[in-house]
C-alpha cells in the first residue's frame, strides 16, 4: 500500500474516531425512558430559571431568573415557599438600580446567623459577582465584585463572607474561533477563587466549567464539565483556597449542582447535548430534562441514581435540581416556568 493511501486512511480513521467520541459525549445515543417517581406540580411565573437554592434553615427557595436572549429587561432572584398549598413566586428584586442579569447563586450563613446571597451577574459591560444580604423576605445589594479573571462566569459557590470560587465556562470572550475550540473540544473552562482581596485561578483544563458546590464541610469541592462529560472532584485547603484534583464522575451534560442537608449531590442534566444546544437557538424544539442524585462517600464509593427523566415536556433544558426534604425543585435556562416535585419516601 503506497505510503499516501495510509496517511490518508490514518486521518480519515481519527476524523471517524473523533466524530464518534463526540457524538457519544453529546448523548446521540442515549435512550430516553421518562420516570419519576412522586407527584409534579408546574410553577409559572420566570423568564428562565437557570439556578436556585434552598435555605436550609427556613425551606425557602431562592431561584435567579434571566431571559439569555434578551438583555433590553433585568432579570431577577424570586422567593418561593415551597411549603404553601400554592406557591407563588415572590420578587426580591425590584428596586435594584444597576444592570442586573443573574446566573449561577450560592447562599452562605456567617456564623453570627446572616445570610449572604453571592450572584454572577453579567452586566452590559463587565461581569461581577453581586453580593446581597438575605433576611428571607428581603435582599439588600451590598457590594460588587469583579476581576479582569471572571472572564465568562457561570455558577458561584460561597466558602465565607467575602470568599467564594467560580466557573468561567471559557477562558475568552465570545467569538469564531472560540466557537471552533469548542468544536475540536478543546478545553477552555476554569475555576476561579476569590480570597476576599484578589482573585487567582485555582483549577483549568475543563471542556466548559459549569456548576460548582462544596461538601457540607467544605473540604471537598464538585465542578461539572457539562461537555467533558463528567464532575472533577478536589480535596480543597480551607485555609488557602487552593483545590488538588483526585477524582471525576462520568455523568451526561451535568449543568448545576446542589447539595442536601445529608451532603447528597443532586445534578440538573442535559443528557442529549445536541438536542439542548437546537433548543437554546429555537425554544420549540424539545430538549430533554434529567435530575441526578449523587450520593459520594470516597473515590472508591459513590453511586448515580437517575430521579427525574422526561423527554422535553413539560420542560425542556433542566439546568438544576434543588432538594429539601421531600421536595425537588427543577429549573430550565429557557423555560418559564419551575417543577415543583414531591419525592415518594
Amino acid at each position: 500500500m503506497k505510503l499516501w493511501l495510509k496517511i490518508s486512511l490514518g486521518i480519515v480513521a481519527i476524523i471517524i474516531v473523533f466524530i464518534g467520541k463526540t457524538l457519544y459525549n453529546a448523548g446521540v445515543f442515549t435512550a430516553i425512558n421518562p420516570h419519576f417517581n412522586g407527584s409534579v406540580t408546574e410553577i409559572d411565573g420566570f423568564g428562565g430559571a437557570e439556578d436556585i437554592t434552598f435555605d436550609k434553615a427556613t425551606g425557602l427557595a431562592l431561584i435567579s431568573s434571566n431571559n439569555f436572549s434578551d438583555n433590553s429587561k433585568n432579570g431577577a432572584i424570586f422567593l418561593l415557599n415551597t411549603k404553601e398549598n400554592s406557591p407563588k413566586p415572590i420578587k426580591l428584586t425590584e428596586n435594584i438600580t444597576f444592570d442586573f442579569h443573574p446566573h449561577g447563586i450560592s447562599l452562605y450563613r456567617t456564623l453570627d446567623g446572616a445570610k449572604r446571597l453571592f450572584v454572577i451577574n453579567h452586566r452590559k459591560t463587565k461581569d461581577y459577582v453581586e453580593v446581597f444580604d438575605f433576611t428571607d423576605s428581603t435582599l439588600v445589594h451590598l457590594e460588587s465584585i469583579t476581576s479582569s479573571l471572571f472572564v465568562s462566569p457561570n455558577d458561584i459557590v460561597a466558602v465565607g463572607e467575602h470568599t467564594f470560587y467560580l466557573t468561567n465556562d471559557h477562558d475568552e470572550e465570545p467569538s469564531d474561533w472560540r466557537s471552533k475550540k469548542d468544536l475540536l473540544q478543546i478545553p477552555m473552562g476554569n475555576i476561579c477563587y476569590y480570597d476576599g482581596q484578589k482573585a487567582t485561578l485555582v483549577a483549568d483544563g475543563f471542556l466548559y466549567a459549569n456548576g460548582i458546590n462544596v461538601s457540607l464541610d467544605g473540604k471537598l469541592l464538585f465542578a461539572s464539565a457539562t461537555t467533558g462529560h463528567k464532575i472533577k472532584v478536589f480535596n480543597r485547603d480551607t485555609n488557602t483556597g487552593k483545590l488538588t484534583e483526585f477524582d471525576s464522575i462520568t455523568i451526561n451534560g451535568a449543568d448545576n449542582i446542589e447539595v442536601d442537608e445529608y451532603g447528597n449531590l443532586w445534578v440538573g442534566c442535559h443528557p442529549k447535548l445536541l438536542s439542548y444546544l437546537a433548543h437554546s437557538k429555537d425554544r420549540s424544539k424539545p430538549s430533554p430534562s434529567e435530575i441526578i442524585k449523587i450520593i459520594y462517600q470516597s473515590k472508591e464509593y459513590y453511586t448515580l441514581d437517575s430521579i427525574y427523566l422526561n423527554d422535553g415536556t413539560p420542560v425542556s433544558g433542566s439546568s438544576v435540581g434543588a432538594v429539601l426534604g421531600d421536595k425537588l425543585l427543577i429549573g430550565t435556562v429557557f423555560g418559564n416556568k419551575v417543577l415543583l416535585c414531591t419525592l415518594k419516601k
